[in-house]
């Protein structure tokens, strides 16, 4: 008799201990930081471009572009740097960033074909289609809707594209950033702020 309870203690303990950690993992797992760096960068490059193309008609003005690099430096020093500071394995974050290595790879490689084949009026159209996949699945990841929306609204953009200017075409990236990363980028900051404020407080 002893022993079933003991059995019985032990695997409630076991049962709450890994409820704690999924908790943990669903709440701290993505504070919208980087959605909201990405997201700002790429809609001021977007705008240049635009505003350069649109009024000026100057096509030079890539180097704008070249400050994703300066960002991209400071997400692998963000990231380390998070990495040490966990206490808990976050294996959210880890499919998540999986996710997103799988679709800078094959940006990269839809570009160079793109331009290797001297199509670059579908470079836009194209970004526009795979960028909906790593955001809708963050979403599902995540369970968090806004970001499902916004992998939607990247493909209603695709589709789109091909129909419109070469220079408005960056005003369609531009607002793709804004419903993909922009607004769930201030939600989920904000949900995350809420959580370790209540956390805290439970805590206390």
């Amino acid at each position: 008799m002893e022993n079933d309870e003991i059995r019985l203690t032990e695997n409630e303990g076991i049962l709450l201990i890994t409820s704690m950690i999924n908790k943990a993992k669903n709440r701290y797992s993505e504070n919208g930081v980087l959605y909201l760096l990405w997201g700002w960068l790429i809609f001021t490059c977007c705008m240049i471009q635009f505003i350069s193309l649109h009024f000026f008609n100057y096509e030079k003005v890539y180097f704008a572009w070249y400050s994703t690099w300066i960002l991209f430096i400071y997400q692998i020093y963000y990231l380390q740097k998070n990495k040490k500071s966990r206490k808990v394995r976050m294996y959210t974050g880890e499919i998540i960033g999986y996710v997103w290595l799988v679709f800078i790879i094959t940006y990269a490689l839809l570009v160079y074909i793109l331009i290797y084949n001297k199509a670059p009026l579908a470079i836009s159209p194209a970004i526009l289609a795979i960028f909906g996949m790593p955001t809708f699945l963050s979403g599902i990841i995540l369970k968090f809707k806004a970001l499902k929306i916004g992998g939607i609204c990247c493909w209603n953009l695709s589709f789109i594209a091909p129909f419109v200017n070469y220079d408005y075409q960056f005003l369609l990236i531009a607002c793709a950033v804004v419903a993909a990363w922009i607004i769930p980028g201030h939600l989920l900051n904000q949900k995350f702020k809420k959580e370790i404020k209540y956390g805290r407080k439970a805590i206390i």
